[in-house]
Formats: C-alpha cells, sequence, structure tokens
C-alpha cells in the first residue's frame, strides 16, 4: 500500500491495496473515497502521484505502467515494461513531467506524462535497480541496486528527458557498492548521502559526496567529491530507514531510538520515544515522523538554533486508529504543514492483512 500528499493543504489523498489491487483517491478532510478504479488482474506494486495535475501512475507486479486521472473508469495511458518493475520517480521539469522507471533488468525507462511515450531507455546496471531519486532541482537522479557489484550512479537529468541520438547520456559511477539507502540533501541540491552495508559483519556505513561538474571543451564532466564518511559501531543494529537533514546530518532508526547524526560520524541526538521497533521514518525540511510496530506515531519538528539545527520532539500518539490489538502496525505517516496522514494495518493472528485504515490529523503548532 502508499499513499502521498499533495503540494498545497491536504485535501485529497491516494492509496491501494495489494490484496484488491485497487486504487483508490479519497477526500480525508471529510473520510469519504471519491473515486476507485476497477479491480486490477494484477497486483499493483507501486504508485507516484501529481496532485496539480490530478493523476496517479501505478505500476502493477506484471510492469505495466497505467497513468489515472482519478475520475474515468479507464487509463488515460499504459505503457508494458519487461519484468518487474521496482522503482518509479516523478520528475516534474519546465517542459512537463516526466516519469523514471527501473526494472529487474536493469533499465531505466523515461516517459512523458500523462501520454507515457517513451523518450529514452538506458541499460545503467547487469542487475536489478532498486533505487531512483530525483535531487530537489531536478538536475540529477541517483540509481543504484542493492546487489553487492553494483556501483550506484547518478545521471544528468537532462540527458535523460533530451538523449542525443548516438551518444550514452552522461554520468558517473559512485565507488561504494551494496547501497542500501540515498538521500538529497534538501537545501544543497547537490549533495547526496549513501547508506551501504558491506563485509561479512553486514557493518552500515554512510558517506556524502558533492556532485560538481566542470566544462572540457564542449563536453561537461560530472566529479564527485567526497566530504565525509563514518561506520556505525557494530553494536548498533543495522538501520532500515535514513533521511537527510540540512545537508550537515541524517537521520536514522536502529530498532525503537531515532538517531541524529553530523555526516562525519558526530551523535547528536538520540529519541527513545517507542516501545517497540521503528517501522518507518519520514522527513522534510520541516517535519520528521516515525511510526513503529506498537500502532504508535512520532512526531518532530526541526529548531534552527546553535551550530546545527535539532530535533524537537512534539508529540506521540498511541494507538492511532483505535486499533489496540498488538498485532496492528503503522505502515506509513506523512506530512504537510496542516495535516499528517497515517496507514494504520491490521494483521490477523492467521498472518492475513485486512483492509487498512486511512487516520488524518490537523496540526497546530
Amino acid at each position: 500500500m502508499a499513499l502521498q500528499l499533495p503540494d498545497l493543504p491536504m485535501f485529497k489523498i491516494f492509496s491501494f491495496l495489494d490484496a484488491f489491487s485497487l486504487l483508490q483517491a479519497s477526500q480525508v478532510n471529510r473520510g469519504t473515497t471519491i473515486w476507485s478504479s476497477p479491480v486490477q488482474q494484477f497486483s499493483i506494486m507501486h504508485l507516484a502521484t501529481l496532485p496539480h495535475l490530478h493523476l496517479a501512475v501505478t505500476v502493477d507486479l506484471k510492469g505495466t505502467v497505467k497513468v489515472w486521472n482519478c475520475q474515468d473508469r479507464d487509463p488515460l495511458a499504459a505503457f508494458p515494461i519487461s519484468l518487474a518493475c521496482l522503482s518509479l520517480e516523478v520528475c516534474l521539469t519546465e517542459d512537463g513531467p516526466f516519469l523514471m522507471v527501473g526494472n529487474a533488468e536493469g533499465d531505466i525507462y523515461t516517459l512523458t506524462v500523462p501520454e507515457l511515450r517513451c523518450v529514452s531507455k538506458v541499460h545503467a546496471f547487469k542487475y536489478k535497480i532498486d533505487l531512483l531519486h530525483c535531487s530537489p532541482d531536478m538536475k540529477w537522479i541517483f540509481a543504484s541496486g542493492m546487489h553487492q557489484n553494483i556501483l550506484p550512479r547518478v545521471f544528468f537529468t537532462e540527458r535523460l528527458l533530451k538523449p542525443l541520438e548516438g551518444e550514452s547520456p552522461q554520468s558517473l559511477s559512485i565507488p561504494f557498492s551494496s547501497c542500501c539507502r540515498a538521500c538529497w540533501a534538501p537545501r544543497k541540491t547537490s549533495r547526496i548521502t549513501v547508506m551501504y552495508r558491506r563485509g561479512s559483519s553486514r557493518k552500515t556505513g554512510f558517506t556524502t559526496f558533492d556532485l560538481i561538474t566542470e566544462r572540457t571543451g564542449d563536453r561537461t564532466v560530472i566529479q564527485a567529491q567526497q566530504i565525509a564518511t563514518f561506520l556505525l559501531p557494530l553494536h548498533m543494529e543495522s538501520p532500515i530507514w535514513m533521511e537527510a537533514g540540512d545537508g550537515n546530518l541524517i537521520i536514522f532508526e536502529s530498532g525503537r531510538y531515532l538517531f541524529v547524526f553530523t555526516i562525519s560520524g558526530h551523535q547528536l541526538q538520540r529519541f527513545d520515544d517507542h516501545q517497540r521497533t521503528i517501522g518507518s521514518l519520514w522527513a522534510d525540511s520541516l517535519h520528521v515522523l516515525t511510526t513503529s510496530m506498537d500502532d504508535s506515531l512520532h512526531v518532530y519538528m526541526w529548531e534552527e538554533e546553535g551550530r546545527y539545527p535539532y530535533l524537537k520532539s512534539c508529540c506521540h500518539l498511541e494507538s492511532i486508529g483505535s486499533c489496540l490489538a498488538p498485532s496492528c502496525s503503522v505502515s506509513k505517516a506523512i506530512c504537510d504543514n496542516i495535516s499528517i496522514v497515517c496507514v494504520v494495518s491490521k494483521i490477523q493472528e492467521s498472518r492475513i492483512q485486512e483492509p487498512s485504515i486511512l487516520v488524518m490529523y490537523s496540526l497546530h503548532m
């Protein structure tokens, strides 16, 4: 299942349930479903939205990309991609929106929206592409897989959108394999932090690069300057999620703890607000949300004081969605400046997942 907020104050939210292969658009401030797609033949695996255009994009288990206007029964367009699609990213440009899709064969497709016309197809790796991330200014796109033999690559977005005939798109390999997460710094748009695991002990490390360009004759050369790197202590449980702070900070979970570190490895803060393992982490330039397997949610806000911004704990919500059973979990929570929306999932003792609940809170801070 997935959900995504609009860019403006929240009115509509999109969600889907794998069990039903169904896409829905809901008016969350009224608690009503305003549109629903037909039941799909194959389970929906990924979702992206363009709220200002009232469009949603889905990719199903078979690898078919579809664009929906959330009004009509049938999709506006469909595009088949060979094998499973494992990553999906929307890129908003002056020429309109584009969609980047990575598949299990290591290909990156760039498609127009809403027509789903293929403008380029790049074979990036020999292995599947698990991660695609556009930089905040849309200048770069980061691509990687979690296979130990893959070195992440950064592409010029423009060369994927407007490929030159007979030329491969300009890209740069980052020399850190076994990448499992990556985040662009929101305030330093050419800075990216990569989380990786390697060695028999599966040590977790973080490395941060600044991307720079140099003009050599009639060609622009991409370079990556490593500015910081560190390994977590072996006694720390390996994180699954990470987010970037102002460009000098990273946030990640470890078990039931939330940590704020500098990119050079100095621990600034540790929070102990959950009783059970943190199951999801979400952040933007103002807020950080954590959810855990005990059906609880915690809200933090960035404060600008001192040398580094710091996180201020704001509130803790227990048993959201009135689901008191220990089998409940919150799958994801996201936020704008007005509201928080979260998905509460309940798993029965038989391990069958029931239909999820969308819960919204208003922020008064």
